[in-house]
C-alpha cells in the first residue's frame, strides 16, 4: 500500500484525480475539489456500521461492513474504470482508516496504482486551513462601493496577466442582499475553504495577488479567519466612482431580474434600510424606476461599506479616482500604480 501526506500529494507535479471513499452525504458537506465520489457505504449502510461499533464491537462492525462492501466489489471496480482512465489515482476517506484501505487493496488488484491520503480528509483540512493562515501572501486589495464595477476591473486585472482572486465567483454571491441573484446555489463554508485553498496552492506566492474588498461573510459563508486577517493587513485600492456611475451599473446589473426577485432582495435589509425606504423602493420597483430604487438602496450601502472598511487595519492605503466606464482602463491605472509604488 502506498501512503501520502496532504503535503506531499499537493506539490506534486501533476495531480492525480482522487476517488473520495466517504458516504454522499460526507461528500456533500465538503470535498478536494475535482475529486469523485465511489462511496464504499451509502449514508444509511455507515450509519448502521457506525451504530454496530458504538452498541455492540468494533470487530462486529468490521464484519458488518466486509459484508456490505463484499456484496459489491465488481461494481466498485466497475464504476472507478468509468471515472479514472489512467493507473495512478488517490484514494481517501474521513481519517485514511479501513474504508480507504479496503478500497485502494481492491483497486490494486486489477491494476490500478492508488496512493492512500494518509489522514484522509480530516488531515486535508487540517492542512489546509494552516496553508490558509500563513501570512505569505501579497495581497492587493480592491475596494470601491457598491456598483463600482470591483469585479470587471479584477476579471481586466486577470486578462492583463496578474494573479486574481475572485472570492465572490468561489461564493456562487455578490455580497449584499441581492447577491444570490443570477448565482448558483452557495456551497458550504468547509467547500467554500477547499476551493479557495485549491486557487491560492496553484498561485506565485512571490507576485502580488489582486482580490475584492469584502466583508467577513458573502451571503451564508464565511471566509476563514487566518485568510481574512491577511486581507485586512494587505495593501488596498480603493476605487472612487462616481454615484451616478455606480446607479447605471446597478441597474445594467441587475435590472433584468424579476421585480418579485428585486422586491424580495430589498426586504432583506428591512431593518436596516428602514420601512419608509423599503416602502419607497418597492413602489419604484413596482413602477419600474430601476435608478430611482437603486439610489435608494446605494444610500445604505455606502455607509455600511465605509463603516466596515474604516474598521479594517490595511497597512497601505491609496485611492484611485475614475469615471470612465471601461475596467481596462481602470486595471491598466491599478498595474500602473502599484508598480510605481514597488507593490
Amino acid at each position: 500500500m502506498n501512503y501520502i501526506s496532504p503535503e506531499k500529494f499537493f506539490s506534486l507535479d501533476a495531480l492525480p484525480l482522487i476517488l473520495d471513499v466517504r458516504t454522499p452525504a460526507e461528500f456533500a458537506k465538503g470535498h478536494i475539489p475535482n475529486a469523485l465520489n465511489l462511496p464504499l457505504f451509502n449514508d444509511k449502510e455507515r450509519a448502521e456500521v457506525g451504530t454496530l461499533y458504538k452498541q455492540k464491537s468494533k470487530e462486529a462492525a468490521i464484519l458488518r461492513g466486509l459484508e456490505i462492501a463484499g456484496a459489491k466489489m465488481s461494481g466498485y471496480v466497475v464504476k472507478a474504470k468509468e471515472m479514472v482512465k489512467v493507473a495512478e489515482v488517490g484514494v481517501h476517506c474521513w481519517r485514511g482508516g479501513k474504508r480507504s484501505e479496503s478500497m485502494a487493496t481492491l483497486l490494486s488488484f486489477v491494476g490500478f496504482k492508488p496512493l492512500v491520503i494518509e489522514g484522509g480528509y480530516k488531515a486535508y483540512r487540517q492542512f489546509i486551513r494552516e496553508k490558509l493562515t500563513l501570512p505569505n501572501l501579497k495581497l492587493h486589495v480592491l475596494g470601491g462601493k457598491t456598483g463600482s464595477g470591483k469585479t470587471d476591473v479584477l476579471n481586466s486585472l486577470n486578462d492583463l496577466g496578474e494573479q486574481v482572486i475572485d472570492l465572490e465567483k468561489l461564493a456562487h454571491h455578490k455580497g449584499s442582499a441581492f447577491g444570490a441573484l443570477g448565482e448558483e446555489p452557495q456551497p458550504t463554508s468547509e467547500q467554500f475553504e477547499n476551493n479557495l485553498f485549491d486557487v491560492i496552492r496553484k498561485l506565485d506566492f512571490s507576485k502580488r495577488i489582486w482580490l475584492e474588498n469584502e466583508s467577513k461573510s458573502i451571503g451564508r459563508i464565511f471566509i476563514p479567519d487566518g485568510f481574512w486577517q491577511q486581507m485586512n493587513l494587505g495593501v488596498y485600492f480603493e476605487m472612487e466612482v462616481p454615484f451616478e456611475n455606480r446607479v447605471a451599473r446597478l441597474v445594467k446589473d441587475y435590472g433584468s431580474f424579476p421585480k418579485d426577485d428585486l422586491i424580495a432582495s430589498v426586504n432583506k435589509i428591512q431593518k436596516r434600510l428602514g420601512g419608509q425606504h423599503v416602502k419607497k423602493a418597492i413602489e419604484h420597483y413596482e413602477n419600474g424606476e430601476l435608478a430611482e430604487a437603486a439610489e435608494i438602496t446605494l444610500n445604505y450601502y455606502d455607509k455600511a461599506y465605509q463603516h466596515g472598511t474604516d474598521q479594517k487595519r490595511f497597512e497601505r492605503k491609496y485611492r484611485l479616482e475614475t469615471s470612465n466606464n471601461d475596467p481596462k482602463l481602470s486595471a491598466e491605472k491599478l498595474i500602473e500604480f502599484a508598480n510605481e509604488f514597488g507593490y
